[in-house]
C-alpha cells in the first residue's frame, strides 16, 4: 500500500512511543494498524470511536504509518448500553478480522449498526445480526433451516450445534438443545419472542467461541453486569 485513501472508522488505539498512536481502522478494504504521529494534535482527537474518518496510509508492511486523517461526518453519539455494544463489535473485529482482508458488505454492515445504535433501545437483534454477518465473511455460517444431514429443521424437534457442520437432530430435549422453532425464527429475522432472542445468543456465543479460539473478550465482562450482549 502507498499512499491509499480509504474511509475508516477507529476500532482501538493506545499510545505508541513518545507522541504518537498505535490505530487499529476498519475499512472497507479490511482492518489495517497504523502509527498515528503526533497524537495529541487535532488529528489524535478525532481518532477516536465511531467517527467517521478519511485517511491516507503509507506502508507496505502490515504496520503502516497514517499519512493524514480528517473526520467526514459528525461522531455517532452512543450512550449507555448502546456504547457498550459499540466496544463489543470493534473487540469482535480486532480480535476476529485477519488484517487487510478486503470486507465492504462487512463494513457497511458495521455503518448501518452503529447508526441503529445511535438511535435504538432494542440492541440485541443488532448485535445478533451484526455477529451473523462477521461469520459469514469468516466463512462460519450454517444452515438455519437444514440439519448437516440435509433434513429441513422442523419447529417441534431440538437440534443441537456441532462445531464441525451445524445442526443435528437430537431425539429428546437435553442441556444446550435449541427448539427448531426458535432456529426458524432466527432465520427470519424475527425477534419477537424471549425465547428467540435467548436461543440466538447463546448460539452466537458457541460459534464465535469456535472462532476466538479462547481468546478473552474484555467488552464481554462489562456485559456481565448489564445483561445486554
Amino acid at each position: 500500500m502507498n499512499n491509499f485513501d480509504l474511509q475508516a472508522f477507529v476500532l482501538h488505539s493506545k499510545p505508541y512511543r513518545e507522541q504518537s498512536a498505535l490505530v487499529d481502522f476498519f475499512t472497507a478494504e479490511g482492518r489495517f494498524r497504523a502509527v498515528l504521529r503526533k497524537a495529541r494534535t487535532s488529528a489524535g482527537s478525532i481518532a477516536r470511536p465511531f467517527m467517521p474518518l478519511s485517511i491516507s496510509l503509507v506502508g507496505k508492511g502490515e504496520l503502516k504509518t497514517v499519512k493524514s486523517i480528517e473526520a467526514t461526518h459528525h461522531p455517532l453519539l452512543l450512550q449507555g448500553k448502546n456504547l457498550f455494544s459499540g466496544f463489543y463489535l470493534n473487540e469482535l473485529l480486532i480480535k476476529l478480522l485477519p488484517l487487510e482482508d478486503a470486507c465492504p458488505q462487512l463494513f457497511i454492515y458495521y455503518q448501518k449498526t452503529l447508526q441503529q445504535l445511535s438511535s435504538e433501545t432494542f440492541i440485541e437483534p443488532l448485535l445478533r445480526g451484526f455477529e451473523w454477518q462477521l461469520l459469514h465473511e469468516l466463512g462460519g455460517v450454517f444452515s438455519l433451516v437444514e440439519t448437516v444431514d440435509g433434513e429441513p429443521v422442523q419447529a417441534d424437534d431440538f437440534y443441537m450445534y456441532n462445531p464441525e457442520n451445524g445442526l443435528q437432530k437430537i431425539m429428546q430435549l437435553q442441556s444446550g438443545a435449541f427448539y427448531g422453532r426458535d432456529l426458524l425464527a432466527m432465520n427470519e429475522l424475527s425477534w419477537a419472542s424471549a425465547s428467540v432472542l435467548a436461543s440466538a445468543k447463546r448460539l452466537m456465543r458457541q460459534v464465535l467461541a469456535v472462532h476466538l479460539q479462547g481468546k478473552p473478550l474484555m467488552s464481554r465482562q462489562l456485559f456481565n453486569n448489564l445483561s445486554i450482549e
